[in-house]
């Protein structure tokens, strides 16, 4: 038995990447197949990269760009396989092929782009007016979006506001969009779902990010930055009712603490850290009261990380808008981080996977006696 065996229980087989066109494997290809990249970023769609080599054959054809499988709109789903067990990456259609002829021989490639079921909401210009006869709210929208379009629910969806005669004038996917920057909500498609909600801190935490653990390491680079200069508060003048007087709101981030502490400077010494944006051009006080309570959400987010995973040592799909816990970084920047943005790529080199973290507070919320590294260092 190996020093590694005798340490950990880890399952250290290589991850593979599966990939289907259209319900059926590319069993085939796989040895055109260079690498295969997916970048999932919370502010942006999940967009998928595939790069085959391409070779011509003795009656004139090509091995990629003349097989029907590789044609815009057909399905596509990555997942990543760990011995038995596979995780899905993503999946949506092909959005773009791009067919490349060097002037060296035999480095032909084509490229195939892919993006998540936001591809598909956008295709059809609506012409709709919500809660035309009855008030209706975000959440009952974005239900009936997702049904129209095929889709379960990722959970329920946030309730929003409540709006009536509110016009939509563009495709499912763009009128999505904003109303979740109505409401600071996050729009996630994952497994033929969409979640329409705010972030979910308190969802189950995904297995640990390890740093300096040994043979149990499954990190391999980890840099975090601590910015003090963001504001504890965001504040914004309400329309007076009466008079010429505007009295001012102030808003505090209402998320749940991913540690024991918040990373604020209430205890600083200093005058309040508040901050005021321009209403630009919003008149009603419910938007910009909402407006406010997204800022401040997103600037209590003061502790960024970004590092990279050895996806096959980890042994998990890292998905973003979910919870993580990191352990061997010590007693204050340790614990329970937000997944924000997580490349996955999978080439000659193995799996990796770069990562973008988020936190809100201080202190190692993990259970020492789950902790992974509990005993060991």
């Amino acid at each position: 038995m190996g020093l590694l065996n005798l340490f950990s229980e880890t399952k250290r087989q290589p991850a593979e990447c599966v990939v289907q066109l259209d319900g059926s494997e590319i069993e085939d290809l796989y040895s055109s197949l260079l690498e295969v990249v997916v970048e999932m970023d919370l502010r942006r769609w999940t967009t998928g990269t595939l790069v085959f080599e391409t070779r011509r054959l003795e009656d004139g054809t090509w091995t990629i760009q003349d097989d029907n499988r590789f044609r815009p709109w057909v399905p596509v789903k990555i997942e990543a396989l760990f011995g038995n067990e596979s995780q899905e990456v993503m999946r949506g259609y092909i959005r773009e092929l791009k067919v490349e002829f060097p002037p060296e021989k035999g480095s032909a490639r084509v490229t195939v782009m892919c993006q998540d079921h936001s591809l598909a909401l956008d295709r059809l210009h609506v012409d709709q007016r919500w809660g035309e006869d009855t008030p209706t709210t975000d959440g009952q929208i974005a239900l009936a979006i997702a049904r129209r379009n095929g889709l379960l629910m990722l959970g329920a969806p946030g309730e929003g506001q409540t709006v009536q005669d509110l016009n939509q004038n563009t495709t499912d996917i763009r009128f999505l969009q904003r109303r979740a920057q109505a409401n600071g909500y996050e729009i996630i498609f994952r497994e033929g779902s969409m979640y329409f909600g705010e972030m979910r801190l308190e969802a189950e935490t995904q297995p640990p990010i390890l740093v300096y653990a040994g043979p149990d390491t499954n990190c391999i680079s980890f840099n975090i930055e601590d910015d003090g200069h963001k504001p504890d508060r965001v504040a914004f003048q309400v329309a007076a009712e009466t008079g010429t007087d505007s009295p001012v709101e102030e808003i505090e981030p209402n998320l749940p603490l991913l540690g024991r502490e918040a990373a604020d400077s209430t205890h600083s010494g200093l005058r309040d850290f508040v901050w005021r944006p321009h209403r630009r051009g919003v008149s009603d006080d419910v938007q910009m009261r909402a407006m406010a309570q997204q800022l401040a959400n997103e600037q209590s987010m003061k502790i960024k990380v970004q590092g990279e995973l050895d996806g096959s040592v980890y042994g998990h799909v890292l998905l973003t808008g979910e919870p993580v816990g990191v352990d061997g970084v010590g007693e204050r920047y340790g614990g329970t981080y937000y997944v924000e943005a997580v490349t996955h790529r999978f080439d000659g080199n193995g799996y990796r996977a770069e990562f973008r973290l988020l936190r809100n507070a201080y202190g190692d919320d993990l259970d020492q006696w789950n902790s992974p590294l509990a005993g060991i260092l």
